[in-house]
């Protein structure tokens, strides 16, 4: 087998999932860049309206990817729309007279992988295509800063008290589905940590799944192509042993759904002053709980966009392309966060921040 081409000529497909902000556009730019030769289609599913990490990979210019080999789902979190969004773009992409080498598959960070990983095995998809693996992002920084728990010490004293307590999350839940559906796992800003913080990342996400896939360190989505693309697993035939927390949940007759998570786009005007915007939107997301925060922004004098991406505190920002010709300049940014977030409390913020 070789990376091009799995086992009886089906074309290999990479799921790469994890949570907000864990660095997986950047990795999958990474593998363009370095493609080797390998015609890649992606497929980029988004929560919220704007598709911003389309609109990053699209400006790369990488030679494996074109324009037209970039498809983004925007209508939800792909694990809800599968039959709708994911089988009939699977089944265009599989019609072109030029077909792909590899598919690389990008899911929200909101997204369970295991329903669309179980979507290979649709008849018209399972003789065409198969799960070359699933590459799960972690964003070590966070997890060493115990982002995916509410608060240890205080759950563990109400532990005491209560031994019926339902302590866990839903980001903590989707953290660990992520997990349970990998085939590797990308521990990335490693370069954030000493190595006690890394050994208590280690340990910490190896706990949260009962399956022991392997384990990778990275820093700024740096992986080989050659580590992350022919991994040949397979992994659709072995979904029922990675069920997540939702599905175990349908087995008893809940429905899942993504109303603990809501999004909205802020469109705003030119930012005169982007550093002191930058330190102002610091203190919006602290104060209002927004779990991630990415867009572009409108730089008066400057020919390019300023790409901006945010994961709690900590926010990335740098000019990414030149404005096209016919494109409306213009500042937007979407914002995510848990269902009870104030929104018109946010956007005021936001706007009050320029």
């Amino acid at each position: 087998m070789t990376l091009a081409k799995a086992a009886h000529g089906k074309i290999p497909a990479t799921v790469i999932t994890g949570f907000l902000g864990a660095g997986k556009t950047t990795m999958i730019r990474n593998i363009l860049e370095n493609a080797n030769g390998r015609r890649i289609a992606l497929i980029i599913n988004e929560f919220g309206d704007l598709g911003v990490d389309g609109d990053v990979l699209k400006g790369c210019g990488a030679e494996a990817c074109s324009e037209d080999d970039i498809i983004e789902l925007t209508n939800g979190c792909i694990c809800c729309t599968v039959a709708d969004d994911f089988i009939p773009t699977m089944t265009k992409l599989l019609e072109r007279e030029n077909r792909p080498d590899h598919i690389v598959i990008e899911t929200s960070g909101l997204a369970l992988p295991q329903p669309l990983i179980a979507a290979f095995n649709w008849p018209e998809i399972r003789s065409e295509v198969t799960v070359d693996g699933v590459v799960t992002v972690v964003d070590s920084a966070a997890v060493a800063a115990g982002r995916f728990a509410d608060d240890h010490d205080k759950v563990d004293a109400l532990r005491v008290e209560d031994d019926n307590l339902d302590h866990e999350s839903p980001i903590e839940e989707l953290f660990e589905d992520q997990l349970t559906a990998a085939d590797l796992i990308v521990l990335n800003k490693t370069d954030l940590l000493d190595s006690t913080g890394l050994a208590f990342v280690r340990k910490e996400v190896a706990a949260r799944t009962s399956r022991k896939p392997s384990m990778i360190e990275a820093k700024n989505g740096e992986v080989s192509a050659a580590v992350l693309l022919g991994l040949g697993v397979g992994t659709e035939s072995d979904i029922a042993n990675r069920k997540s927390h939702h599905e175990m949940e349908h087995e008893n007759g809940e429905a899942h759904d993504h109303d603990e998570f809501d999004s909205f786009v802020v469109e705003l005007g030119a930012i005169e002053n982007p550093v002191a915007f930058i330190e102002r939107l610091k203190t919006v997301i602290a104060e209002h709980d927004v779990l991630r925060l990415k867009g572009f922004a409108d730089v008066p004098g400057k020919p390019m966009r300023l790409l901006i991406q945010a994961v709690g505190a900590r926010i990335d920002q740098y000019f990414d392309r030149a404005w096209a010709p016919d494109e409306t300049r213009g500042t937007r940014l979407v914002v995510i966060g848990l269902h009870d977030m104030d929104e018109a409390a946010v956007r005021a913020a936001i706007a009050a921040a320029v």
